[in-house]
């Protein structure tokens, strides 16, 4: 028997899919309450305080001069990038709707020649940086790029890429991957027995999916769409490389904190605190909309797909691969950089050269080495702190654990921008001094990363039985002991697909790592901003194919070596 029945939202983890139980009382003897409250005061101290400085910092001004309100009332160019952000937020929310549905709904119903690549290659530019992205859309189609100078050379000028045309162009297809995936999973999870039983009462098929199907994949689809609304308007370096004369709010946040003529406090705090108001508010809009009509097919089973063959097969395959292969761009260009001679600015395309690797090897190898370090230590930490918060709030539920559930989902809301800029404020002197060296740029991924790595390590605990653990305890086996014993062996593909995709996401960090890095600290990502801002492609392209190498091998080895699925953990 099938059910439909309306599914509820809550907040943290539970936000992320996780089914939510009852506290328990707190029991000071055991020693679970006392981790609790070591992990909140943490995350107080690392997370919340950091924001609360970032807000109290747009109230008062320097010097008691007017409050950052009052400056950003009297700024026009403030109003302009707040609404050049929204502008740019919708406009690559509905392109990435308008690629990613019609996508997700071909692949999940119908079979068409080349489907399989189709399917999976859209997922390879999640592990694509942002900024490398960028740069390989300039290197194509930039003021000296490939394809334009080739159409030049035939008469045909394209028109500038700086501005809102490349900001538009690059983060729809960087974003519309994460719109594909939401509508696909939800489409692959309907049951089509509830569409069979409206055509069998006599509605059209067209019309059974909009009054059937639409109601339960509409929330996914929208969920989708707000994500990627959210990170249009915390994206940094895109918007960095290629806003141009584009006043835009993660632009002008950037440079009040590290204008030549002296960082203004005040300024950026009250620009952070905007972007998270704007994040905030689509949050919530997302979470209203997901309680009030998301649905839940249970014990139901998923649409055959319809085989397309002849010119309609080969024109939705050829169309679908089309989107999949522009998408893929930064992938090849950045390969083909690499090895691209250039003097300067300048690349000589079509002449061969191994000079930009050796550079980065012999005489440039301190941001490798810097990512590596930095990248190591947030992931172990991350995925420790990760995977003790997971079983606090799933398993050992009492009055504190929903206040650390909540602190651990704040930084989805946070920027990379603001999360930089806070730490920056709360640690820059003081008890704990840490401005100027690599343990901020540490902190920093470790605040950004932390609910990644806890959705992740979450993954198998709900399958895991309290029995288990309490015949342990029941045998004289300490807590603690049994948890080690017992509960981290079988929790291990998830800690281990946990640590992947922390490490993935943390080794191309660049919002907040480059608010708070120091000379000589620099990470890949930093030096590949760096080296694009100085026009130096090819040196740049280096750096992106040793970053993407870094971010590749970790996942072939957990698919392949330890058979893990790192996107079913994910989800």
């Amino acid at each position: 028997m099938t059910l439909l029945r309306p599914a509820t939202a809550s907040g943290g983890l539970r936000s992320l899919g996780l089914r939510s139980l009852g506290p328990r009382s707190l029991d000071l003897r055991s020693p679970w309450p006392w981790l609790t409250l070591a992990a909140l005061a943490l995350l107080v101290v690392f997370l919340l305080v950091p924001l609360l400085n970032v807000l109290a910092g747009s109230l008062g001004g320097r010097g008691g001069g007017a409050s950052g309100w009052a400056m950003v009332a009297a700024d026009p160019k403030v109003a302009q990038a707040v609404l050049n952000t929204l502008v740019l937020g919708f406009a690559v929310t509905l392109l990435a709707l308008l690629i990613g549905v019609p996508l997700a709904w071909f692949t999940a119903r119908f079979d068409f020649p080349g489907k399989g690549l189709i399917a999976v290659l859209p997922l390879v530019t999640l592990v694509v940086p942002e900024v490398i992205a960028a740069q390989t859309w300039l290197m194509l189609v930039g003021n000296n790029g490939l394809v334009t100078r080739a159409l030049a050379e035939r008469g045909i000028v394209l028109p500038g890429f700086y501005g809102w045309t490349g900001l538009v162009t690059v983060m729809t297809f960087t974003y519309y991957t994460y719109v594909y995936i939401g509508t696909l999973a939800a489409i692959r999870g309907f049951d089509v027995q509830l569409e069979e039983a409206a055509q069998s009462l006599g509605t059209s098929p067209a019309l059974s999916r909009l009054k059937v199907m639409l109601p339960v994949v509409l929330p996914a689809v929208l969920a989708s769409a707000l994500l990627v609304f959210t990170l249009v308007v915390g994206n940094f370096a895109v918007a960095m490389v290629l806003s141009n004369k584009v006043a835009l709010l993660s632009v002008l946040t950037y440079q009040a904190t590290v204008s030549e003529v002296g960082s203004d406090p005040t300024l950026q705090s009250t620009l952070a605190t905007i972007s998270v108001a704007i994040v905030m508010l689509a949050l919530f809009a997302q979470r209203r909309i997901v309680a009030r009509s998301r649905r839940e097919v249970v014990q139901g089973r998923g649409a055959q797909p319809v085989r397309l063959a002849g010119w309609r097969g080969a024109a939705i395959g050829a169309a679908a691969a089309a989107v999949v292969a522009v998408s893929l761009l930064p992938v090849a260009s950045i390969v083909v950089g690499a090895f691209t001679a250039a003097r300067g600015p300048v690349m000589r395309w079509g002449d061969w050269t191994t000079a930009h690797l050796e550079r980065v090897f012999t005489r440039a190898v301190d941001p490798l080495l810097n990512t590596l370090a930095y990248a190591a230590a947030a992931t172990a930490i991350g995925i420790t702190l990760a995977v003790l918060i997971s079983f606090l709030v799933v398993k050992k539920r009492n009055a504190l654990t929903p206040v650390l559930d909540y602190l651990t989902a704040l930084p989805l809301a946070l920027s990379g921008t603001v999360i930089g800029i806070g730490l920056l404020m709360s640690f820059n002197t003081g008890w704990l001094p840490l401005t100027g060296t690599g343990a901020i740029i540490v902190l920093a991924y470790v605040v950004r990363r932390l609910p990644f790595g806890t959705r992740n390590a979450s993954s198998t605990l709900f399958n895991i039985p309290d029995s288990i653990e309490e015949a342990s305890v029941s045998l004289g086996v300490p807590p603690l002991l049994t948890f080690f014993r017992v509960v981290l062996p079988l929790m291990a593909p998830a800690i281990v697909a946990a640590a992947v995709l922390t490490w993935t996401t943390t080794v191309a960090e660049l919002s907040a790592s480059i608010i708070v890095y120091s000379g000589g600290r620099e990470t890949m990502p930093i030096q590949i901003f760096r080296l694009i801002d100085s026009g130096l492609m090819a040196q740049a392209s280096a750096y992106g194919l040793l970053l993407i190498a870094v971010i590749v091998v970790p996942i072939v080895a957990a698919t392949w070596l330890l058979k893990i699925d790192l996107f079913a953990a994910r989800a």
